[in-house]
């Protein structure tokens, strides 16, 4: 028989995490509710002293297909969707003997954690809850007269609604967008795990972009002070951001997380070591192919970024050294910029880390007598960040839409020398590192490289030869500064790197004039001609690769 208002009110309760679900049960037992549930779930709540009604019960049919199929059923979706001031609705319930489900409690299969886990497909499809998210839909669908709890932190406004004798229809309408909230970042998740490498093997991308986002933290501000921000996390595959820790220091703001996201793809576009990550197209053949190979002489990459672009970019044989040619490329931008280490960060390091001011320091670890020396300086957000950066995809927003591609990872198409003279083979390593490192640079970007260091950086302008002027201005003054103070050889860079090709030879012209010796750039210019010619009037060796590296 259809329940009067009188009559007893039902909840369904169905939970995989049990947190507060005893005392929710337990504060409508009093009130004089019926409790439905399944399995796990009336088996707990029988264990506490509750009255308990088998699902099974109230649908007539027993639990098939290993649990698959217990409440996809009219008794109980007939129950969650009937709209009780609709005649009609209540006369078809009286007369297939349906009652009224006032309150569902439901939380869902854990599918997020066992993407996660990695476990086989077969073991984790079994984790996509379809059940839940159905009376889920179905309650939320009929908020005005079902109350549907997700989340355990709404469980006690609840009880206090309802023993107040009243939950606000504003509550029950907040509470159901939690459920759309919920059930579409789990659609979403299973999508992505469904269309698996998609980045890899489809040749388009899918019809609809599925993301499942978490929220992980509220944000202080956004870019500016009067702009509220909150910062999610992948709710299915972790990223490097959720495999981060903060080991110190103050909250992490807006502006720092997007300068540590870039510094920390930088510093990992040369390989992640401890992670077993390799550097950026460390498999592409032109590079199998160069006389001097792909080894790198210096395995250790630092970076420091500053206002979202690298302000400073070196390897070397150990972090120490890494640093200090970091740091020698332009030692003013560096001041509360963001430092990145692809190895962990020892006391020598962290001693000349300590002396300047920063705002985050990230690295795969830090060694114990490191983080103690780190620790003095009481602002300085210090991450570790075991995991390199493994998303095939990225995403811009744009006003009503958004931009999706795939990460450049992609190094060169070929080596084309196009000059008269030839890099030299000792050229070579440097003009790889500077490939990789312009790549991070904003566009127009220019890179002058030397022992596998930015010597001289120039991004962000809105021409060529404003960006290669920039550039080797700073290296100029860079370097007469080192010559002076005796820790310098006082010897220009030889290679510049470009992050696109050159529509002019005004470039070429000022490399040559400041005693640059090889260029590598993508070509592709209708004025190629004019920019080669100019290298072999000159003297200079310039190299093709077929892939720009534009970064706006």
């Amino acid at each position: 028989m259809v329940q009067s208002d009188t009559m007893q009110k039902r909840a369904l309760i169905s939970v995989f995490y049990k947190e507060g679900v005893a005392e929710l049960a337990s504060s409508l037992a009093e009130a004089g509710w019926e409790l439905i549930s399944t399995g796990g779930t009336a088996k707990y709540l029988a264990s506490r002293g509750l009255a308990v009604t088998d699902v099974s019960t109230v649908t007539g049919f027993s639990e098939c297909l290993d649990g698959r199929v217990k409440t996809l059923h009219p008794a109980i979706h007939g129950g969650l969707l009937a709209r009780r001031e609709e005649a009609s609705h209540m006369e078809t319930l009286e007369r297939l003997g349906i009652g009224l489900i006032d309150l569902v409690c439901v939380n869902l299969y854990p599918f997020f954690e066992k993407v996660r886990a990695g476990l086989s497909p077969e073991e984790t499809i079994e984790f996509i809850d379809i059940g839940g998210p159905s009376m889920l839909r179905s309650a939320a669908k009929n908020y005005r007269d079902v109350i549907v709890l997700t989340d355990p932190a709404d469980y006690g406004e609840v009880i206090a609604g309802l023993q107040g004798g009243r939950v606000s229809e504003d509550l029950r309408k907040g509470l159901a967008a939690k459920v759309f909230d919920l059930t579409s970042a789990y659609d979403a998740a299973i999508a992505r795990y469904l269309l698996g490498d998609l980045f890899d093997s489809e040749p388009e991308f899918p019809l609809y972009w599925p993301q499942s986002l978490k929220r992980a933290q509220s944000l202080r501000y956004g870019e500016n002070g009067h702009q509220r921000a909150v910062f999610y996390h992948n709710a299915d595959t972790p990223g490097a951001f959720g495999a981060m820790t903060q080991l110190h220091g103050k909250e992490l703001s807006y502006n720092n997380i997007r300068d540590l996201d870039l510094a920390w793809k930088a510093a990992c576009a040369f390989g992640l070591p401890a992670d077993g990550f390799p550097c950026q197209g460390a498999g592409d053949p032109a590079i199998r192919g160069l006389p001097a190979g792909e080894t790198e002489a210096f395995p250790v990459s630092c970076v420091a970024v500053k206002h979202n672009t690298p302000c400073g970019i070196a390897l070397g044989r150990i972090l120490e050294e890494a640093w200090a040619k970091t740091y020698a490329c332009d030692p003013v931008s560096v001041f509360g910029g963001v430092v990145a280490c692809n190895a962990p960060v020892d006391a020598g390091t962290a001693q000349k880390l300590s002396g300047l001011f920063l705002e985050i320091l990230v690295a795969p670890d830090f060694e114990p007598p490191a983080l103690e020396i780190l620790k003095r300086k009481k602002n300085l957000r210090i991450i570790r960040a075991p995991r390199a950066p493994r998303e095939k995809g990225e995403c811009i927003s744009v006003d009503g839409g958004l931009l999706v591609q795939r990460v450049n990872r992609r190094l060169l198409e070929k080596w084309e020398v196009v000059t008269e003279v030839l890099p030299g083979p000792e050229d070579i390593p440097d003009m790889l590192f500077g490939l990789r490192a312009v790549s991070y640079v904003k566009s127009n970007a220019i890179m002058l490289v030397k022992d596998q260091a930015a010597a001289g950086i120039g991004g962000g302008e809105t021409s060529r030869i404003q960006a290669a002027e920039l550039a080797l201005s700073r290296s100029a003054k860079t370097i007469a500064a080192a010559a002076k103070a005796g820790t310098g050889d006082g010897v220009p860079p030889r290679v510049l790197a470009s992050d696109a090709f050159f529509p002019f030879p005004d470039v070429v012209e000022a490399a040559a004039a400041a005693g640059i010796k090889t260029i590598v750039q993508p070509g592709g210019s209708l004025n190629d001609k004019l920019s080669i010619e100019t290298c072999d009037r000159l003297g200079l060796a310039m190299v093709f690769t077929g892939i720009r590296h534009f970064k706006h």
